[in-house]
């Protein structure tokens, strides 16, 4: 159970608090929410259903400094696995990002910005499907990463691409 004014990571919204618990009624049936404010997008707010475990489960506490910096230290050198077949590498990149999951993002980030600076020396770009899978990955994690070590975005992108700082 999470409480108000608690600071979450839901899904690929990225960081959000959560203002308020709220019962609403739906079709005659009153509905328990939490109510979710983006931390970095003052347009929206999401209302998730407390005992919707498909949707609660997509919540989780954000991590601390030490998590964030022990996920770094243990990525490994070689998690650059490009999938060629462009059907299986959406679908994989899909469940990536919906799973939240801080470190299988880094390395979804590492290993599209590593197929980026290649594509680019051959004078190409990113698959336009690669490019929005890249900038949704980096917003959910630099959101994170900048509120909790408390730097901007263009620092948390150093942090991820940097592996020699590890």
């Amino acid at each position: 159970m999470f409480d108000t004014n608690q600071i979450v990571l839901y899904g690929s919204n990225g960081v959000c608090k959560i203002i308020e618990i709220t019962t609403k009624k739906v079709g005659g049936n009153s509905i328990e929410y939490y109510v979710l404010k983006p931390v970095y997008s003052d347009t929206s707010t999401l209302f998730v259903p407390t005992q919707n475990e498909q949707l609660v489960g997509k919540m989780r506490n954000i991590m601390s400094a030490d998590e964030i910096y022990e996920i770094l230290k243990n990525m490994p050198e070689d998690d650059n696995e490009w999938i060629d077949n462009k059907n299986d590498r959406f679908t994989a990149c899909k469940d990536v990002i919906s799973s939240g999951d801080c470190k299988r993002l880094v390395k979804l980030i590492r290993t599209l910005k590593t197929h980026e600076t290649a594509q680019n020396k051959k004078g190409k770009k990113l698959h336009i499907a690669d490019e929005r899978f890249l900038k949704e990955a980096e917003k959910t994690v630099c959101d994170e990463f900048s509120l909790v070590l408390n730097i901007d975005h263009a620092k948390a992108m150093s942090l991820i691409l940097d592996r020699k700082a590890q």
